[in-house]
């Protein structure tokens, strides 16, 4: 039986379609920055996916190489993750995508250790016959958090904002957006 990040951590990768506070746990990644639009087509932003998609790929089959991980259990990769922002824009302005900065990540088992990181890292490069140099191994430490399912394309993402700022307000609390605290979404 594979371990499914998104069936045991259900509160955090399925999220209701209503408001609620979570405490998102410390947790590791593969993480790659960047920035600009992720809708146009063979820009930096499919790039990175590609990266994030060849190191999590190389850990996930480790176990069928000469390259043993202590702890190692199978499991499904975790989904794309992504933290969003625009540098002098509170909030987010839809308009202007070619503005955003980005860090693209995948959960980690806890299991990776940066040195299995780094093997991940130079086999999938010479596998794939890509530079993953870009990407980096990051300790994300959340805390507490409100967060809602969006349905719906990114365009329409503002109303459902909308719903938790007025759901943090209701509740007496307010945003801290900070270079550590960003708009993050799975």
């Amino acid at each position: 039986m594979f371990f499914d990040f998104k069936k045991e951590y259900k509160e955090y990768c399925l999220p209701k379609n209503k408001p609620e506070i979570v405490l998102v746990p410390l947790a590791i990644h593969i993480a790659v920055r960047g920035k600009g639009d992720p809708n146009e087509e063979g820009e930096e932003y499919q790039k990175v996916v590609g990266i994030l998609y060849a190191i999590a790929y190389t850990l996930k089959m480790s176990y069928k190489s000469d390259y043993k991980i202590k702890g190692f259990f199978d499991y499904v990769v975790p989904p794309l993750e992504g933290f969003w922002w625009q540098d002098g824009v509170a909030g987010m302005n839809y308009d202007r995508k070619d503005l955003l900065k980005w860090i693209s990540i995948i959960r980690l088992p806890d299991f990776v250790t940066t040195e299995h990181y780094a093997w991940a890292v130079s086999t999938a490069s010479k596998k794939k016959a890509m530079d993953c140099s870009s990407a980096e191994f990051l300790a994300i430490d959340e805390g507490l958090c409100v967060q809602i399912m969006h349905l719906g394309p990114f365009d329409n993402e503002p109303g459902t904002v909308a719903v938790m700022d007025k759901f943090l307000d209701e509740n007496g609390s307010v945003n801290d957006y900070s270079t550590t605290r960003l708009h993050h979404e799975i």
